[in-house]
């Protein structure tokens, strides 16, 4: 990823060169971003209406009786029809049980998204309206006592009649390193004060250090699909975001090489993934993580963009995989929800900027047409490759 340039909030994943390459396009009208920017602003002005979000607000509690406590159940696990009480549940991969949104997991991914499009849309406007509602957002979910989560997931997609919790429940969260460059960005804005920072940082080095020494938190480390991969991802970003380098040069050197080994076949395939009834959501999914710890591996000296076993695994083949089997052909794999090619397009950017390979980007051709409302094009369109 381009690196952060001087007199710009420190970013985690998002590019502060892109990002600055495509306000100063968008304030000299350049036509190809408008249909993303148009798209955020209307976005924005959505977000704006919602929320705010808090673990209060769900009906129940965890079992640990606190309300503070995180909550929610397995997505694919649904009420066993051989039973009267429904006990235990059963699994149907890729399957949303609809019951998962009255626990916590629905209200988390809203504030998230939300929080993310109005710190953007104030990037991009100076608008403050957009600032004042996302740090209201940020202050009631992560800081006001009142209302906020407590630091740890250990209550995160359990299963009625198995069990309280998992440790694959920290999948949950794997969109808060992103949230922190939302943050990142909020900073310049008077409405984020010294004191929600220094409350935030707080917040992270407990679940950091929940992440790392916890049942749930070691459980998550040693699997093996894009669970382990985004433990990975949250582990680095949230030790680099506390100061604590180590950690995070820690978990990239030892455990992220062992994932592209174990996860990436030769050909390029992730078998762990294409098994899933959703195989192209996970699928790139998994490569989005590992394209994010390779941009945080940037930040601590290690190497995963170009890291390549003897007999070619690693994060270039699993794209050109994706390209080939994704864009160029119908996906020839199971996929039982609705998915198109466009959830390449970030795919296509990363790969262009990281490797210095513009070619990349001529595969937009491939995409649907609507791609051009994309985010990505906000994000990563700005870039100057070399």
């Amino acid at each position: 990823m381009v690196q952060n340039t001087e007199n710009h909030p420190e970013l985690l994943l998002w590019s502060a060169a892109c990002l600055t390459n495509a306000k100063q396009q968008l304030a000299q009208a350049v036509a190809p971003l408008q249909p993303a920017y148009q798209k955020l602003l209307r976005d924005a002005e959505q977000a704006l209406a919602v929320g705010p979000f808090s673990v209060l607000d769900k009906p129940m509690v965890a079992p640990s009786g606190d309300k503070h406590d995180y909550y929610s159940i397995g997505p694919y696990w649904w009420p066993n029809p051989e039973t009267s009480d429904g006990l235990p549940y059963i699994r149907r991969d890729g399957e949303v049980n609809p019951e998962r949104e009255r626990y916590d997991a629905s209200a988390r991914s809203q504030m998230e998204s939300a929080v993310i499009t109005l710190a953007l849309a104030w990037y991009f406007t100076g608008d403050e309206r957009y600032a004042s509602h996302a740090t209201h957002l940020l202050r009631t979910w992560f800081l006001d006592p009142a209302t906020r989560m407590n630091p740890h997931l250990a209550y995160g997609q359990a299963i009625p009649g198995i069990c309280d919790g998992r440790g694959i429940g920290i999948i949950e969260t794997h969109n808060f390193p992103t949230l922190l460059d939302a943050v990142a960005l909020l900073r310049t804005s008077p409405h984020w004060r010294e004191e929600d920072q220094r409350g935030f940082s707080q917040w992270f080095r407990a679940y950091l250090d929940w992440l790392l020494t916890s049942k749930h938190g070691r459980d998550e480390a040693v699997e093996r699909n894009n669970h382990g991969t985004w433990y990975d991802v949250q582990v680095a970003a949230f030790a680099i975001f506390v100061g604590d380098q180590q950690a995070a040069r820690r978990a990239l050197s030892e455990n992220t090489p062992e994932r592209i080994i174990t996860q990436i076949e030769p050909d390029g395939s992730q078998p762990h993934e294409l098994a899933r009834t959703r195989s192209l959501s996970y699928s790139v999914m998994n490569l989005l993580g590992l394209m994010d710890a390779a941009d945080l591996g940037q930040q601590v000296g290690v190497d995963l963009w170009h890291f390549v076993t003897g007999d070619g695994r690693g994060i270039r083949r699993a794209v050109d995989y994706l390209l080939h089997h994704a864009l160029e052909q119908p996906w020839p794999n199971q996929q039982i929800t609705p998915a198109t090619s466009i959830v390449l397009l970030p795919v296509l950017y990363r790969a262009a900027i990281a490797y210095g390979e513009p070619a990349y980007l001529d595969q937009m051709a491939f995409l649907p047409a609507e791609h051009t409302r994309q985010r990505s094009h906000l994000l990563y369109g700005g870039a100057q490759y070399q």
